[in-house]
């Protein structure tokens, strides 16, 4: 079997796709909050960088285990942003021989609709940690991506549990994207969209082929919204499919996905699961 791993370095967790002959055999995550603080500091923290860069080592060592003759590490915002982001890349380095390439918002954008719609066209949303993502695909072109930098690590860092102000925030932010030339049915992808999909679909366990292509009125968005920033962080931990270290973001994450629903008007929402760790590897010929 030719055997591969690809490392996602979010802004909130590290994720590893393990790929054998073309086709992905699993997904893990480890949640590190690297932009942690990055909402007020172009900094990025140095116990952030160390147990960031501690989970892709412990990820690469996983991946060779299992038989993997190259890996892949990627990075987004967080890293892209800080003005220490060399610091994290060197440390990586250091810990395990691996290359981090430092991916702009744009390529960001375009493989995670690669990942989640191949060729087709469409339009996704796709919400991180530190900065979100919109772009759209028409008759085979792209015709709009934007990255703006607000994610749910930096509308925590902002705003807490706050209702009022992340609603507020949120609106601030995503009048940055303009004029989007959105269908009315988008696809999300990220921890934020299929955490929410995941929920309005009652599961008891997370499962990709249940979360990827399942379908989200706009009012079933706003709703969950509503339900998770009314919800003890202490609880939401308790919900089937919050991930670890995800019980304190997922409420503003879904505030800004259903504002940016709601500003767009558009009427559907599909969660995918494929997003761009898939899209990287499609470019890097793994899949």
């Amino acid at each position: 079997m030719n055997r591969y791993a690809v490392i996602d370095v979010g802004s909130n967790s590290v994720r590893l796709m393990f790929v054998a002959d073309g086709k992905v055999l699993y997904k893990r995550l480890n949640t590190t909050r690297l932009s942690e603080g990055l909402a007020s500091s172009s900094v990025l923290k140095e116990e952030a960088i160390e147990r960031t860069a501690k989970a892709v080592a412990s990820f690469y060592e996983t991946a060779k285990n299992e038989g993997a003759e190259t890996a892949f590490v990627f990075a987004t915002a967080a890293v892209r942003a800080a003005s220490n982001g060399q610091a994290f890349v060197e440390r990586v380095k250091t810990l395990c021989g691996l290359t981090v390439e430092v991916i702009s918002g744009e390529t960001e954008a375009e493989i995670g609709i690669l990942g989640a719609l191949g060729n087709a066209d469409g339009a996704i949303i796709d919400i991180g940690g530190a900065s979100t993502e919109i772009i759209v695909r028409k008759n085979g072109a792209l015709v709009y991506k934007k990255s703006v930098n607000i994610g749910v690590v930096r509308l925590h860092d902002r705003c807490g549990t706050d209702e009022k102000l992340l609603q507020k925030v949120a609106e601030e932010e995503v009048a940055k994207f303009g004029v989007v030339p959105v269908g009315e049915i988008v696809y999300a992808i990220g921890g934020t969209a299929t955490t929410v999909a995941a929920l309005s679909l009652g599961l008891q366990e997370y499962r990709s082929e249940s979360v990827t292509g399942a379908e989200l009125p706009a009012n079933a968005v706003r709703a969950m919204a509503d339900k998770l920033v009314r919800t003890p962080v202490s609880e939401i931990a308790k919900m089937p499919c919050v991930s670890a270290g995800r019980e304190d973001v997922i409420a503003g994450g879904a505030i800004l996905l259903a504002t940016i629903v709601e500003k767009l008007r558009i009427k559907k929402l599909i969660a995918s699961d494929r997003d761009n760790l898939e899209g990287y590897a499609i470019r890097k010929g793994l899949l």
